[in-house]
């Protein structure tokens, strides 16, 4: 009971907002829901300590990751993985003012996303076991003295199972349930073509999902970079550009304005012409 209720706190503690700045919305909250589709995974840049914890761990922008699993003219729903309400589904609008990315997966049909959105939905109030509160006092400094190759795997350190404090697992899993990869790790082997001595081809592994971040989704080359400002019909040549100051046309004179240079000649005439001072 204890081991709960200090994990309740401590998480809470951890989610709470931070006062540190971060990047403003890079488009309107209708642009947002106009692009965004169904599968589609949106990142977000969060500014709480979990988010600066994570955003340190990974070397990268990104905090957050939800997963958009309806969509229609009016509203988007994301599922998310939560460290102290659980999985849940939240509004596109939760979002609407932060910094995002869009990341959309190329090749799946309908009834492909429609089972990756199914795994997601069933684990629905999947929740992360609070009473490790070992998990989450690692996030109470935002940069952790680790070392860049232990990094990753501190996200998934801790007994129980630690990995859906990580939303990112939780979108790994859909994902992989297709079999659509995200960042393998890759075989090259030789192949037996008898025609040929030099040919090779490329085996992928699926990677563990405790270690995916949710910067994965974004370097991932199996994942298109979506920018709403551009899908909606981009046109510079509309944009309202301030008109630039006036250039200051006083006429009051510096020491560092031009001398023409009939002045020039003149004094150096003068100059020439002086009487010297005797030795």
């Amino acid at each position: 009971m204890f081991k709960q209720a200090a994990g309740n706190l401590l998480a809470n503690y951890l989610s709470a907002p931070g006062k540190r700045d971060v990047r403003p919305a890079t488009c309107s909250p209708e642009t947002l829901l106009a692009t965004i589709e169904k599968g589609d995974i949106l990142l977000v840049e969060g500014s709480s300590r979990f988010s600066s914890a994570i955003k340190y761990l990974t070397q990268s922008t990104w905090s957050h990751a939800a997963l958009c699993i309806s969509k229609n003219a009016s509203a988007a729903e994301l599922i998310e993985a939560d460290v102290s309400e659980g999985v849940r589904i939240v509004p596109l609008q939760t979002y609407g003012g932060l910094h995002t990315r869009i990341c959309r997966p190329v090749g799946l049909n309908a009834a492909e996303i429609d089972q990756v959105v199914a795994f997601a939905r069933a684990r629905l109030n999947h929740r992360y076991d609070l009473r490790n509160v070992f998990d989450l006092m690692r996030y109470l400094i935002r940069t952790p003295p680790v070392p860049r190759q232990w990094r990753r795997r501190m996200l998934a350190l801790g007994s129980g199972d630690p990995t859906r404090a990580i939303c990112s697992t939780l979108i790994a899993q859909a994902y992989q349930s297709v079999q659509y990869p995200i960042l393998p790790d890759i075989e090259i082997i030789r192949a037996h073509d008898n025609r040929s001595h030099d040919t090779f081809r490329e085996i992928l592994h699926i990677r563990h999902y405790s270690l995916f971040a949710p910067r994965d989704f974004d370097i991932s080359p199996y994942f298109a970079i979506i920018k709403p400002t551009l899908a909606q019909h981009f046109d510079f040549r509309k944009l309202h550009w301030a008109e630039p100051e006036p250039a200051d046309t006083g006429t009051e004179k510096t020491d560092t304005d031009p001398v023409p240079a009939e002045g020039i000649t003149a004094d150096l005439h003068a100059a020439q012409t002086r009487p010297q001072p005797s030795g």
